[in-house]
């Protein structure tokens, strides 16, 4: 039935994303102790480097990540985000692949650049990231304020803010954008709001007649549910009762459709009803992106009138397999439907 959901999906206009674009570097360690005590070691010899540690760099920040996934998923996608002109290169030669089926939207100026350091800790592998954030910490309504740009926004399938946290014109460029896809459903996943959380809290009451779904991972429900007030906190140690609890009442808080993933599964609640979807377990091999993948086959299951279980089921298989993979590269469908088949 999920299949046969996904296969009967169009997207008439698009979706279309924004804000962010990052330049990512990733660094994997096998110990964060042990990089710690190299740097102690060369700090106390005066400098020199520290060779052997792997680094990848990639394209990255949520909404490019959101945008490639959906493209590689086969939907037609607009990106909307800013960069130089190495930047817009990159961006340009990344989304080559896809032709006609994804239009970019590339404002002047720079974009970021994160550092983010994978590691073990505890019982699992976590990513910490270090970011210059660039010209993404503006990006207002006037980037988007053309005519064409209205028609884009007027015809959209589903219209996603993305990184919200790293905005500081985010309220208004939400308010904007979907006040001007008024046939379109609206999604926003904040990324990090731990230094912004009642700002974030006061955003949610303001758009919320306006946003359909929110999407948050475990770190965001609980500086969220504090900001609201909430008894309801995941830390590191939880269960699914957990997480369907915290969905719940963080949906009735704030009277819009919420969508939760974690590490051990996935959640949903409309304040009411909810539903929760074991994680598919897989060795991880890439963190960073994980919850890009998920956001982008999340709204696909959005549009293509999956209910909740089946939705989750899907974001969830998408995104198992990114994890599991160490070159970064989101699943395409046949893939996905491939491992729905094996756990139905």
């Amino acid at each position: 039935m999920i299949i046969d959901k996904l296969k009967q999906l169009r997207i008439l206009g698009s979706i279309v994303v924004m804000p962010d674009f990052f330049v990512d570097r990733i660094i994997r360690l096998d110990s964060m102790e042990k990089m710690m005590g190299s740097l102690e070691e060369k700090a106390r010899s005066g400098g020199g480097s520290i060779r052997g540690i792997p680094t990848t760099d990639i394209r990255g920040g949520n909404a490019v990540n959101v945008a490639y996934a959906l493209a590689m998923l086969d939907s037609k996608v607009t990106l909307y985000t800013v960069a130089d002109g190495m930047g817009a290169a990159m961006i340009r030669q990344v989304f080559s692949r896809f032709g006609d089926k994804v239009t970019l939207k590339i404002a002047q100026g720079r974009h970021g650049c994160t550092t983010a350091f994978e590691f073990p800790h505890e019982d699992r592998r976590v990513n910490v990231m270090v970011s210059d954030i660039g010209d993404n910490a503006n990006f207002g309504p006037d980037r988007l304020s053309s005519k064409d740009d209205q028609v884009v926004l007027k015809n959209a399938d589903a219209v996603m803010i993305v990184n919200w946290a790293s905005n500081q014109k985010g309220t208004e460029l939400a308010e904007y954008a979907f006040r001007g896809s008024p046939s379109a459903l609206h999604f926003i996943d904040p990324a990090d709001v731990s230094t912004r959380k009642q700002e974030f809290r006061d955003a949610l009451f303001k758009l919320g007649s306006i946003t359909d779904y929110l999407s948050i991972n475990e770190n965001e429900c609980d500086h969220l549910a504090s900001a609201l007030g909430l008894e309801v906190r995941l830390g590191t140690d939880y269960r699914p009762d957990d997480v369907k609890k915290a969905a719940v009442k963080i949906a009735e808080s704030i009277d819009v459709t919420t969508d939760l993933h974690t590490r051990i599964g996935s959640a949903w609640s409309n304040g009411k009803e909810v539903e929760f979807v074991h994680a598919i377990k897989v060795e991880p091999k890439t963190l960073t992106g994980a919850g890009d993948v998920w956001d982008a086959a999340d709204i696909l299951g959005y549009i293509a009138g999956l209910d909740p279980h089946e939705r989750l089921l899907f974001a969830n298989a998408a995104s198992s397999l990114y994890v599991r993979e160490s070159s970064g590269e989101p699943p395409v469908m046949s893939k996905v439907f491939e491992i729905i088949e094996r756990i139905q």
